[in-house]
């Protein structure tokens, strides 16, 4: 038996889910996608329900609470959905012997290191969101005779979801003037491009934490000025501070100044290593110009 003869992928309505699903596929392998009304992941009743009926090989957990700003005020909100739901997924697939594959974020750490950050770093997530992605990471771990894989990645942004690359091109479109961080260090991530990537780790049974991003780093306000490249656009845009977002948005979220997450072990493990953040950037927009949408 493989672990592809009965897929599940939780949190259907995302940009990822979207993005394993397409990538999955590609591959032949069918897949039942569930949003929340298919799988409230905080309600284990319901998860049980669902592993009865689906007897899944393997869960993709795409559900997760990802408003980063709102998170400070909805922190309970968050913690079921990173956390209770991470949990519940990981005793279903305990109990049934199946895969769990989670992604997790580069927002669990505190971001005072000044490098790439392995995944034995010791965390330190400085926000609400943050907080309650490394409970669900916990809350796996604890989970015994689990087979599983944490997926850290970081910046995500693809189609089918909202993202840094559309909220600019919207903004840019609407002629409305922006001002972006300039010192909040990270890589953008494609989200077709994790997709393959974990698959790779998926083909080669790994386990474990792992980081998974496309390559290079870049801030927030580069990381605009490339999308403008890109989309051909030359919009009001001015660099910032994190300081002075704060002072001006004093409720949201404190993010951390370097994320940067290293990659190594990954790119020493497979035939495929993630592209740089340019490339993959440039890749999104071929696929939306194919699509015509977002």
């Amino acid at each position: 038996m493989s672990i592809f003869d009965r897929v599940l992928i939780t949190g259907g309505a995302g940009m990822l889910a979207t993005a394993l699903r397409r990538t999955l596929e590609k591959r032949g392998v069918k897949t039942h996608v569930l949003d929340r009304a298919g799988c409230d992941v905080t309600d284990e009743r319901a998860v049980d329900d669902v592993f009865e009926l689906r007897r899944p090989t393997l869960v993709l957990n795409c559900a997760a609470y990802t408003k980063v700003d709102l998170a400070e005020q909805e922190m309970e909100v968050a913690n079921r959905i990173n956390g209770t739901g991470a949990e519940n997924l990981a005793r279903g697939c305990a109990a049934s012997g199946t895969k769990l594959v989670h992604f997790s974020t580069d927002y669990v750490f505190d971001g005072t290191l000044r490098r790439p950050l392995r995944p034995d770093d010791p965390v330190g997530p400085q926000s609400a969101y943050g907080k309650s992605k490394l409970l669900g990471e916990r809350a796996i771990q604890r989970v015994t005779g689990l087979d599983f894989l944490i997926l850290r990645t970081a910046w995500l942004y693809g189609s089918n979801g909202p993202n840094f690359v559309k909220t600019m091109i919207n903004v840019a479109k609407a002629g409305k003037p922006l001002r972006v961080i300039n010192d909040q260090f990270g890589t953008p991530t494609y989200t077709l491009d994790l997709a393959a990537a974990t698959l790779e780790l998926l083909d080669r049974d790994a386990d474990g934490i792992w980081h998974l991003t496309n390559g290079g780093e870049t801030n927030w306000y580069d990381f605009a000025r490339a999308i403008f490249q890109e989309w051909r656009l030359a919009p009001d845009l001015q660099p910032t501070t994190s300081e002075a977002w704060k002072k001006q948005r004093p409720d949201s979220a404190t993010r951390p100044a370097y994320s940067v997450l290293d990659v190594t072990p990954f790119e020493k493990a497979v035939d495929h290593p993630m592209r740089g953040w340019r490339d993959a950037l440039a890749a999104f927009k071929a696929e939306v110009d194919r699509s015509g949408t977002f």
